[in-house]
């Protein structure tokens, strides 16, 4: 099985100031109309992102979120090969279903549930 990126997300210790930033710098919108106030970026085009808070010592990154049919099977799959699970498989309030692991290499990323 082929699984593919979906969508993006920047983990920042300042959303607001990084969506300012790349609203002004790209004309990119952000908006936080959802059940848990994430902002999704849209990017006039390419795949959909967004921007969650970090914890305030936590460094900033890009995380990348791959579409996956199952996303328990997934993770009992990535854990299997060597991966740590950071955010154990969730169900969101808008109804999907997501989890975020850490790759052998210390390189987080997400899953999400792709139908």
């Amino acid at each position: 099985m082929v699984a593919p990126v979906t969508q993006w997300q920047i983990v920042s210790n300042r959303p607001d100031e990084v969506a300012a930033f790349y609203k002004s710098l790209f004309g990119w919108t952000v908006t936080a109309k959802n059940a848990m106030g994430y902002r999704q970026v849209g990017t006039g085009g390419g795949l959909p992102g967004g921007l969650w808070p970090a914890p305030p010592d936590a460094p900033s990154f890009v995380q990348l979120f791959i579409g996956v049919p199952d996303v328990e099977q997934s993770v009992a799959q990535a854990v299997t090969l060597g991966a740590q699970v950071v955010v154990p498989a969730t169900t969101l309030p808008d109804g999907d279903t997501m989890a975020v692991l850490r790759d052998p290499a210390g390189v987080t990323f997400g899953l999400i549930r792709q139908v």
